[in-house]
């Protein structure tokens, strides 16, 4: 029997890297990995019937090395992440969106390729005018000058593309917007990370300081867990739908810093700072389509801290 061939750009990643884990346990998958390795924490899976190949998505010649090797379904997860980046460097973010979607959709037709997924983002949803937010609302850039949407803008001129070249070429193309994915070694341009890092150097004094009020809110989603979510898509996603991946319980920023020190036994000072221009206030997924799916949870907020707090803080 055939092992079906899959290619995951940006394998290498957090999320990625979730993927192709879940992917290479099954015996009937090859994975192809494509990423260009400018993630300072990389993640590398030892399997048998992982590969990786090394290049720039924005370089069709690099990304037809994978094409060469009869792939038959694509994950596409390949950005740059990370909030300072999109302040930072929004040419690149944007160049990386839309020469990336344009070469994985050019080439897939042209290999006959009819299988496609998209990692999308919450980040597309802005200030959604409901909490919980399904997948209905409308997806915007509120201020087009802001470097910050550079990201969610990629975002959503690759989901353009995906649904009207879905239409046309493809037999199953879905989309998936992640949404407070954490865990070990996802980078330290995330909350969680940020928050247990800022706790371990907050030095004698134990003054933390957070980004804005702490009234904020967010609803996290444990890597394992969004791993499992992404494999029913596999299984049993709808052609040209899109899913929100994550979590419906909120909980504010300030709260979360206690918890996390709580675990810790630890106590601190919280000084709170303004917030980035264009951060959002509220967010947190409608999951009813995932859970119409089959989806369930199987950690809760505390056990999946106490996992990635293992490991930022105490290296294990």
């Amino acid at each position: 029997m055939k092992k079906k061939i899959f290619l995951v750009t940006g394998g290498s990643g957090f999320i990625g890297s979730a993927i192709v884990n879940k992917l290479a346990s099954q015996k009937n998958y090859k994975i192809i990995v494509f990423d260009n390795l400018s993630r300072k924490n990389r993640n590398f899976i030892k399997n048998k019937n992982v590969k990786y190949i090394f290049g720039d998505i924005r370089n069709l010649k690099h990304l037809n090395k994978c094409f060469n090797l009869n792939i038959d379904a694509i994950i596409h997860l390949a950005y740059i992440n990370g909030t300072s980046s999109f302040y930072k460097i929004p040419c690149d973010i944007l160049e990386v969106g839309t020469k990336g979607i344009i070469n994985l959709l050019d080439l897939s037709i042209k290999n006959n390729v009819k299988e496609f997924y998209l990692a999308s983002s919450s980040e597309v949803y802005h200030l959604p005018k409901k909490i919980p937010t399904d997948e209905e609302e409308s997806i915007k850039i509120p201020d087009i000058h802001n470097p910050r949407y550079s990201y969610s803008g990629g975002k959503i001129i690759s989901e353009l593309f995906c649904i009207h070249y879905g239409k046309k070429y493809f037999n199953k193309m879905v989309i998936f917007r992640p949404h407070n994915v954490y865990g070990p070694n996802m980078g330290n341009e995330h909350v969680v990370p940020q928050l247990i890092e800022k706790i371990k150097n907050m030095g004698k004094k134990n003054i933390l300081k957070i980004k804005g009020s702490g009234k904020e809110t967010r609803a996290f989603m444990f890597i394992e867990d969004f791993a499992d979510a992404f494999d029913l898509l596999l299984r049993k996603g709808k052609h040209l739908n899109i899913y929100n991946l994550g979590n419906s319980e909120q909980i504010t920023i300030n709260s979360l810093t206690k918890k996390i020190l709580k675990i810790l036994k630890l106590k601190a000072k919280i000084i709170k700072t303004k917030i980035a221009e264009g951060g959002t206030s509220k967010r947190c997924p409608d999951i009813k389509k995932i859970l119409k799916i089959g989806y369930k949870k199987k950690y809760d907020l505390d056990l999946g801290l106490k996992k990635t707090i293992g490991w930022y803080y105490y290296g294990n």
